[in-house]
């Protein structure tokens, strides 16, 4: 299957408290977006990316991707985005003319070309997949008023991740059907969950995380700083073998 890339980072990011929108605030010397588009750039399936900006903000992404190598020869187009992250990844997909596409938000940065492998994997095989990693805390169900009404099986229960990967005429199936019912969906597996499709669950890493508030920054620059003292090492490793 021939794999595509929509990488969305049209989002304004309020909780950020920023002046920039989060695709473009600093970690470690570099945008946000930048990290993104290197690994699907890096991964062998991915043969073409649409990036997906915010109105207006087509040649700061640009000039974001000249500075990148192997992206820069991947990314075919950059498009505006909608009001709603849902109408951002419809844009893509409609400039998108792969068999295959992945979903992914910039705004995680520590996402691996071997996690995105590992998504198209699953989805030849299962026909839709995405990274996620279960859950940690116990989750509540709040009722009237603030209370606490039921208690979930926390066995049962996954946090998503992206990227999520899909054929790319069955998720555009999936946007329009939810778009002619004025159906709402914080994610791609949603739509297709709709259109009864199983997704399969690609075990992701809690290290991937995304970037949504001030504090997350500092955490995704240490783990950033944490990788690459790894592969270092690795590579030492291996020279004196």
């Amino acid at each position: 299957m021939k794999w595509g890339a929509v990488v969305v980072a049209a989002g304004r990011g309020t909780r950020m408290g920023a002046s920039d929108n989060k695709p473009y605030l600093t970690l470690a010397g570099r945008p946000v977006l930048a990290y993104a588009l290197e690994a699907f750039g890096s991964s062998p399936s991915v043969e073409s990316i649409v990036l997906v900006v915010a109105p207006g903000e087509e040649a700061k992404a640009k000039a974001v991707v000249q500075e990148l190598e192997p992206a820069l020869r991947k990314v075919k187009t950059i498009v505006p985005g909608g009001a709603e992250r849902q109408d951002s990844v419809y844009a893509g997909l409609a400039a998108l003319d792969t068999e295959g596409v992945l979903v992914h938000d910039a705004a995680r940065p520590l996402v691996t070309p071997e996690q995105i492998e590992a998504c198209c994997r699953e989805a030849e095989r299962h026909g839709a997949s995405a990274l996620a990693v279960p859950v940690k805390d116990t989750i509540k169900v709040e009722g009237e008023r603030g209370f606490m009404t039921a208690t979930p099986d926390r066995s049962t229960l996954w946090a998503v991740q992206t990227p999520q990967a899909f054929a790319r005429e069955e998720l555009l199936n999936a946007h329009r059907a939810a778009k002619l019912e004025g159906a709402a969906a914080t994610d791609d597996t949603m739509l297709l969950e709709r259109m009864g499709r199983k997704v399969a669950i690609v075990r992701g890493d809690y290290l991937n995380l995304k970037i949504t508030t001030p504090e997350d920054l500092p955490v995704a620059e240490l783990l950033l700083e944490k990788r690459s003292r790894a592969s270092l090492d690795a590579r030492r490793l291996e020279e004196a073998d």
